[in-house]
């Protein structure tokens, strides 16, 4: 059985994105755009390819700058990448040279994690999300699931304010989506952990989130937000409710809604 990690939890935080917007040359990817998520909040952003989803998530993160706006975590400006934001892209991005438990280990270290600790809390992690046994193996010996789950793992380790995933488990068969999903509303009820969620899955969005965020196309806009008032914990049950029919439904209406002219 897991065992939950034994070091200190990191409280969940707050994220305020302020009139953000991105231009690229003759292109706007966002455009006036600024959202707010409360502290534990599971936050879904859903809208067609190309409306600057990844876009939004990669300036949050410290990856890219924006033209205009502003980024807060706690009050706080995003100037850069930092450690007080996890990031989960749809690739696992794992070195391949370093086993399931030495890629959450580098991630430690890097943090200046004593490797002596770095090596136990990667193992408790790793156990967290169901990877017991699997320490030592290396990325070509896992699952593309498995290989997910150490990338959860990596980015839950080091105790980050905010989890940003994009698309995370868009490139996995529908079996394994569904059981990597309930892993992590299972993480997310334990650590309560303040999330931003983007994904083309609109019933994943759904299942997951407490509110769900529509983006226009380009550029950029929010056009809906879905306030997502489900029982928690969520488990495949919330399929099969009507509620959760009319809510997949009504985003689903929402995206496919042509422009105003």
């Amino acid at each position: 059985m897991s065992t939950a990690p034994t070091h200190e939890q990191a409280p969940p935080s707050k994220l305020e994105i302020s009139h953000l917007t991105k231009r690229y040359d003759e292109v706007t990817a966002l455009d006036d755009f600024s959202l707010s998520f409360e502290t534990n909040e599971f936050v879904s952003v859903v809208g067609t390819s190309g409306c600057g989803k990844s876009t939004l998530l990669n300036i949050i993160a410290g990856l890219q700058p924006p033209t205009e706006g502003m980024v807060r975590v706690d009050g706080v400006p995003v100037t850069g990448a930092g450690r007080d934001r996890g990031v989960v892209f749809q690739r696992a991005t794992l070195l391949p040279w370093l086993t399931a438990a030495g890629n959450v280990e580098f991630a430690l270290t890097a943090g200046r994690m004593p490797k002596s600790q770095s090596r136990e809390v990667a193992r408790e992690y790793l156990a967290e999300v169901g990877l017991t046994g699997f320490e030592d193996k290396y990325p070509s010996q896992l699952s593309g699931g498995m290989q997910q789950r150490v990338a959860l793992a990596r980015s839950l380790s080091y105790q980050p304010k905010l989890l940003l995933m994009d698309e995370p488990f868009g490139a996995l068969d529908a079996l394994t989506r569904r059981t990597m999903q309930q892993l992590l509303m299972n993480i997310w009820d334990k650590h309560k952990i303040t999330v931003m969620f983007i994904t083309h899955d609109i019933e994943e969005a759904v299942f997951s989130s407490d509110r769900v965020v529509v983006m226009s196309p380009r550029p950029g806009r929010i056009v809906k937000e879905s306030s997502i008032g489900l029982p928690r914990p969520r488990t495949d049950e919330v399929f099969r409710m009507p509620e959760f029919a009319e809510l997949a439904a009504d985003i689903l209406a929402e995206i496919h809604r042509p422009p105003p002219v």
